[in-house]
């Protein structure tokens, strides 16, 4: 059990009081754990956040289509804003996961980042209700909302856009090793673009890994 001290001075950070702070420390603990964890959680909250940004999304741009609506949802919502959002509040410290996941750098990983995000919502919701959650994601998104309205880009998407331009077919990811056991996996990957030497990178996640590789790669690129 983590000690009520850390959960309480995460809470001031977060900037909201649970009833039931056993709601925020199953929706702060990963699956490497062999323990109860937030996926349960972080399916909950992934539906809630969706509801409360369309409905903030709504009343804010009366007058914008639903096509960019869309949009604007979609940035507000995804891996990367989440896991922005994460890092303002330092969630990575406070992630209570296995010594091998910690020490793979999984706690700081984007998807875990993202998934708590949205089980810390979840757990909210199971606590107070959606007015709970709209108050909890209008402070914590601020000024995205009225401002985002396409997603962060990501180093593969930067990558791809590196190769486009000199018409180069888009880059390939391989996975070079998977070790560790199902429920926490650890990836090693190559980026490559063709007729440059590959980059290399892991990661908890394949995702985690090819982003790795993808930044490692264009950065080497970039400085041909």
């Amino acid at each position: 059990m983590m000690p009520s001290v850390q959960l309480g001075v995460f809470q001031d950070r977060l900037g909201y009081r649970f009833g039931d702070p056993a709601l925020l420390e199953l929706a702060l603990t990963h699956a490497s754990t062999g323990n109860a964890n937030y996926e349960r959680l972080e399916f909950l909250g992934d539906r809630v956040l969706g509801l409360i940004i369309a409905n903030q999304l709504y009343h804010i741009f009366p007058d914008e289509s639903e096509g960019g609506l869309a949009k604007r949802h979609a940035a507000l919502v995804c891996t990367e804003t989440l896991a922005q959002i994460a890092q303002t509040i330092d969630l990575s410290e406070i992630v209570i996961a296995s010594q091998a996941e910690r020490a793979s750098g999984g706690a700081t990983q984007e998807n875990l980042l993202a998934d708590c995000m949205e089980a810390i919502i979840g757990g909210v919701y199971l606590d107070r209700g959606l007015e709970a959650c709209d108050d909890l994601i209008a402070a914590l998104w601020g000024e995205r909302v009225f401002t985002m309205h396409q997603p962060p880009m990501d180093s593969k998407t930067s990558l791809q856009e590196w190769a486009q331009e000199r018409k180069l077919p888009v880059p390939v990811y391989a996975i070079i090793k998977k070790e560790g056991p199902d429920h926490a996996p650890f990836f090693t990957v190559s980026a490559t673009v063709r007729g440059f030497d590959p980059a290399q990178a892991s990661g908890a996640s394949r995702r985690a890994a090819e982003k790795e590789a993808a930044r490692i790669l264009l950065e080497r690129l970039e400085n041909i």
